[in-house]
């Protein structure tokens, strides 16, 4: 019967390429990782890899052991976390992902407050876009994640925190800089700086400000928050900031103008999101409890 120690040499050797590599990846030598292969092929009664001196080629049989025991290895450290999460809740590992229009703002706000609350929590971060993250959370490589709603995905589930309320960023010598009764009708005639497609901001800003979704002012789109306020603040257009970001100094330093549409406009939910029916999804709940009360 195939051990877990051997299960993890084959989906270390399928993502290195090279025995030398996949050892060093899970801490052995390489004649051990070599060996503990053979002893998992003579237990399968396949032959798993190919080598040569172009490194390891995973055999079609390979290929499927390998998918086979990384779907085993994700369903054991599911189980651990289960059995831990049922004793004891945020006892130990908890992988959690956040977009990087979040992470950055609210993260310092949440670590301190989760590290005082679970203090056997071990918190594993990951930033990354919205599609990736729920894919992640499909493919259990983390546990929950904080997004901007609405996200519809199919077998995903989310809970709010709060709403964000986006404010208008211009350069300080704007004509629009000091006006008290801003409203998304001053943006059409404005040059509208964007995040980059992929980032669920950019939707949300315009949605919220029923702009078209080709209204923008480059074909240059920033990658970050931080870019886009430099871009606003060299005179380059204006842009919408979310208010977590701007209490959070994100505009700070900078040649802008940060003010309130005369009507406060909900451009986004925060919320946490997590696989439905998964076994951290008690956990999630409670994370999104516990964020709901820094508002």
């Amino acid at each position: 019967m195939p051990t877990l120690r051997q299960l993890q040499f084959l989906t270390a050797l399928r993502a290195e390429g090279s025995f030398v590599a996949a050892a060093a990846s899970v801490g052995v030598t390489q004649p051990t990782l070599s060996a503990g292969i053979k002893d998992l092929e003579t237990a399968l009664g396949a032959v798993l890899v190919e080598r040569g001196r172009l490194g390891a080629v995973l055999t079609p049989a390979g290929v499927e052991a390998a998918e086979r025991a990384a779907a085993a290895l994700s369903e054991v450290e599911e189980l651990v976390r289960a059995v831990q999460a049922a004793g004891e809740p945020f006892a130990g590992v908890f992988r959690l992902g956040a977009i990087p229009t979040i992470a950055p703002f609210l993260l310092p706000r949440v670590l301190p407050l989760l590290k005082r609350r679970f203090p056997k929590l071990r918190l594993q971060m990951r930033e990354d876009l919205t599609g990736r993250l729920v894919e992640a959370l499909r493919a259990r490589t983390i546990d929950a994640a904080l997004i901007a709603l609405p996200y519809e995905a199919h077998g995903i589930v989310s809970a709010p925190i709060a709403d964000d309320e986006f404010l208008f960023l211009c350069p300080e010598d704007h004509p629009l800089a000091k006006r008290n009764d801003l409203s998304p009708e001053h943006l059409k005639t404005e040059d509208v700086l964007l995040l980059e497609d992929g980032h669920c901001l950019r939707d949300h800003a315009l949605a919220a400000c029923r702009l078209p979704s080709n209204k923008r002012s480059s074909e240059v789109g920033a990658t970050s928050l931080h870019t886009l306020v430099q871009m606003v603040g060299g005179g380059m257009g204006v842009t919408l900031l979310p208010k977590i970001a701007a209490e959070a100094g994100a505009a700070a330093g900078a040649h802008v103008a940060v003010r309130q549409f005369a009507e406060p406009i909900v451009g986004r939910t925060l919320g946490v999101a997590w696989r439905e029916g998964g076994q951290r999804e008690e956990e999630a709940r409670m994370l999104a409890d516990v964020l709901r009360k820094l508002f």
